[in-house]
């Protein structure tokens, strides 16, 4: 037996596979298809350990319904646009396409490595003028219907590096990269109209039944659909009014003031001839605006001098705050403030010492005061006037009857998502295909100049976006009268390049940017697999975009991924040093008193939790290092057998080199046992022993147990199956000479092989032509299990005395109830348990027990 060499093999069949063009797939109509997809990968330069696990997960799905007879389109691509890129190209004095491509090489190659079932002959990158003006031709489609407008809005603007920062950008008031404190802009931005899908979306997501529940349920909470009303207060005074929206109409009896948001219209106003009110607005401008940080953040406002009057209490006013709590994209960017039952209402009201007023209380309670912290829990209304003894519904439902029958209000449904910003201060991405010409406004491209590709020879030597001071990129002719105009300098937000590249990946050459006979047939996504960090933005925006899509007649569907799987992260221990740096897992050993060590110094070393990998912690693995180690095959057993695919894996040289091991005893045992197989194609003869018969229902067994356990991901279970099925293997000793021994053999040889295929593919392949096949293991049909070696013609039936285990019993299945009780009674131990009681009576429940009543 030659020993098993993983790098030369694994390299024999990953040439074999690119050769033969074995996963390269074509629209077929005649076939059922199958489309798995996992997220395609930031080109960074090295692949880590999570896309091993990611990847190994979609691969498997895909070698699985490739070998049922599946047409599988398995495709892999680039997200390639972006701010590291820039980043480098200042940092590293390298153009951003330059840094790029060189990284999407390495990376090909790594995951080439992995022996992968992609089809890389529709490879995508998204920062290609192929993709990207296609992705621009989207744009004026929506543009044409509607779906696509430009206004002026707030945004965060670093002043440093003069761009736009998305909000989880801005920390403690600060640009991410620069650390410049934030300002808030009002600049001209182009949107994406996803708000007026927002109750399609929701009830979208009924149907997403193969979706994880905490996905649609954050999905959900996004969108926020809230019943509620709108009330207009009329400002003390004046003619004028002050809207509002609330959830809580019933607690209107406890309003005691109102809040305004920094960038509300009457703020605006005010504050031109207010300096405490700029001041405020200025301050408000510089904090974090995530939800997270304006919960964090102290509660504040400033007086505005003005107050409404309140709509039932005759003779009540309310004093209006501009209050840092309160969202301009929220609602009407304006509250009625209840301190008793909301704890940032009371906050506040508790700074400015303002009234808190109890209108809900438990049983009991109605007299209770509000401490520090608000009641928000369900309960009667009390000192609400015409509301008290009502439940908060029902409060809700007569107090909304009111304002719409005095006019000075009406119920609503309002939602929390927003319209979608998409302009960016980028190089790095997309061009927004409009031009600006003074005599025509903002006119769309023509369709026939696209793609308006990226100008090669951009400077990074000045702040801010290098299309605005490049010499001539913007400067063009206007596509309605020809005169001078100017190019729209902004480049798309890089989600939209991931918002439909599943889409473009049906058909990547195509002259359009979607093929509408291939997306017909391949879409939806059957499978998409990736990282629940990605449950809100990334899944929400494609959703729209296929919607979108719908709208100008690209595709006939609406959900583009039909089943969703979130995998878990890979983690490892962390490691510090003696004088407390970080250090990488390479760096330690163990010495012989099995005390961790620096591998260099031999100073003691501290081992900390196991967390996330992360290059700050230095915890990470390098796959390239692990598949020289070990091999590929051995790496993706382990990311797979570790632990529910769903959760967190921790990774170990000791789980990896345990995957090793059974890949040689799987080879091991292969090799030395082939000869001793029926040849392949050998009937089966019309008896087995006793042993054969038992090994064959076992290889039955599992064919069922792993097709099961890989239709519902159940990976590590699969493997589970696998192991336990290896065992018996190892254990069969065929007797020389016995034709159901050696047939047996053959068959559970075939059977193992085939199994472990999608796992360790090389290994399976290698194996697959051991035993004597010429056909490509990846082109042969998954192995079908014969059912009647998979039902148990025998059971196993606890014997009781006086309701106590006695003894336990083989018999055939649903054997006759006398000769059950027969056998039951003639073992040793009923029979001591017995005595020489007389049995008065024998119950036999049929397969499953059996009571001896004495």
């Amino acid at each position: 037996m030659s020993r098993y060499n993983a790098k030369e093999i694994e390299a024999k069949w990953q040439s074999r596979w690119e050769q033969e063009k074995t996963f390269e797939v074509e629209t077929d109509t005649s076939r059922p298809k199958y489309y798995v997809l996992e997220m395609f990968p930031y080109p960074s330069g090295n692949i880590h350990i999570g896309h091993v696990r990611n990847y190994t997960m979609g691969d498997v799905v895909a070698r699985y319904k490739r070998a049922r007879g599946f047409n599988v389109l398995h495709p892999m691509g680039w997200d390639a646009f972006g701010l590291p890129a820039e980043n480098a190209a200042r940092d590293k004095g390298v153009h951003p396409a330059e840094w790029t491509y060189a990284n999407i090489a390495n990376m090909r190659t790594e995951l080439k490595s992995m022996g992968l079932s992609l089809d890389w002959s529709k490879e995508l990158a998204t920062c290609h003028p192929g993709y990207y003006g296609k992705q621009q031709k989207l744009f004026l489609d929506f543009l044409e219907k509607g779906l696509v407008y430009r206004k002026e809005s707030w945004v965060n603007w670093d002043p440093v590096d003069m761009t736009v920062l998305a909000n989880e950008q801005v920390i403690d008031g600060r640009g991410w990269r620069s650390g410049a404190l934030v300002e808030k802009r009002k600049l001209n931005q182009w949107m994406f109209r996803i708000s007026d899908f927002s109750d399609d979306l929701l009830t979208g997501l009924e149907s997403l039944d193969r979706w994880p529940d905490r996905v649609r349920l954050m999905q959900e909470n996004w969108i926020g659909k809230s019943r509620g009303a709108r009330v207009h207060f009329q400002i003390t005074g004046s003619d004028d009014t002050l809207e509002i929206y609330t959830t809580r109409p019933d607690t209107l009896f406890g309003a005691s003031f109102m809040g305004i948001s920094a960038d509300h219209p009457l703020t605006q106003k005010l504050m031109k001839d207010n300096d405490a009110i700029a001041e405020f607005v200025a301050e408000c401008h510089r904090m974090g605006t995530s939800e997270e940080a304006i919960e964090k953040a102290e509660k504040k406002g400033v007086f505005t001098g003005l107050t409404v009057d309140h709509p039932f209490i005759e003779g009540k006013t309310l004093p209006i705050y501009v209050a840092n709590f309160v969202l301009m994209d929220y609602g009407t960017g304006a509250i009625f403030a209840c301190p008793g039952h909301d704890q940032r209402d009371l906050d506040f009201a508790r700074k400015y010492d303002l009234e808190v007023l109890r209108v809900v209380a438990p049983e009991g309670a109605e007299n209770e005061p509000i401490g520090d912290t608000a009641y928000t829990d369900p309960g009667k209304i009390v000192n609400s006037d015409f509301l008290n003894g009502l439940d908060s519904e029902a409060a809700k439902t007569e107090i909304i009857r009111r304002l719409e029958e005095s006019g000075r209000g009406e119920a609503t449904l309002n939602y929390r998502l927003r319209d979608w910003g998409l302009s960016r201060q980028r190089y790095w991405g997309c061009p927004i295909p409009v031009i600006h010409c003074d005599a025509c406004g903002t006119v769309p491209e023509k369709a026939e100049n696209l793609p308006i590709e990226l100008p090669e020879d951009v400077t990074f030597d000045k702040p801010g976006n290098p299309l605005d001071h490049h010499p001539s990129w913007k400067h063009t002719a206007c596509p309605s009268c020809g005169a001078d105009a100017v190019r729209e300098t902004d480049t798309m937000d890089t989600f939209v390049d991931s918002s439909w590249y599943f889409a473009r990946f049906c058909a990547p050459r195509n002259d359009d940017p979607v093929s509408k006979d291939d997306v017909d047939y391949w879409l939806p996504v059957d499978q998409y697999i990736g990282g629940i960090e990605h449950a809100i933005l990334h899944l929400l925006y494609s959703r729209f975009f296929t919607r979108a899509m719908q709208e100008t007649g690209a595709v006939d569907i609406k959900e583009p991924f039909s089943g969703l799987f979130t995998q878990g992260m890979v983690t490892h221990e962390t490691y510090r040093s003696k004088n407390g740096t970080w250090l990488f897992p390479h760096e330690v050993v163990h010495n012989d008193a099995g005390e961790p060590v620096h591998v260099e110094t031999g100073e003691p070393v501290t081992i900390g939790g196991v967390e996330k990998m992360s290059k700050s912690k230095k915890n990470v693995v390098d796959p390239g290092e692990i598949i020289d180690k070990f091999g590929a095959d051995a790496a993706r057993w382990f990311v797979l057998s570790d632990s529910p695919p769903d959760r967190d894996m921790e990774w170990t040289d000791a789980g990896a080199t345990g995957a090793w091991r059974f890949k040689h005893r799987l080879h091991r045992f292969v090799t030395e046992n082939a000869d001793k197989a029926a040849a392949s194609g050998t009937p089966a003869p019309d008896t087995f022993s006793d042993a054969a018969l038992s090994l064959r229902k076992e290889a039955h067994k599992t064919i069922v147990q792993v097709t099961d356990n890989i239709e519902k991901l159940h990976f590590n279970s699969a493997i589970a199956a696998l192991y336990k099925f290896m065992s018996s293997l190892a254990d069969f000793k065929p007797a020389e000479g016995n034709e159901g021994d050696a047939f047996a053999l053959r068959e559970a040889m075939e059977i193992m092989i085939g199994l472990v295929g999608p796992m360790m593919p090389h290994l399976a392949e290698e194996l697959w032509q051991t035993v004597g096949h010429d056909v490509l293991l990846a082109d042969s049909p998954w192995p079908v299990a014969i059912e009647s070696l998979t039902v148990d013609n025998t059971v196993t039936m606890a014997v009781q005395v006086k309701g106590k285990l006695r003894a336990t019993i083989e018999v055939a299945k649903d054997e006759d109830a006398a000769k059950v009780e027969e056998i039951a009674l003639a073992q040793p131990n009923v029979q001591t348990a017995i005595g020489d009681n007389p049995v008065r009576k024998v119950i036999v429940v049929p397969n499953r027990i059996v009571n001896v009543v004495i």
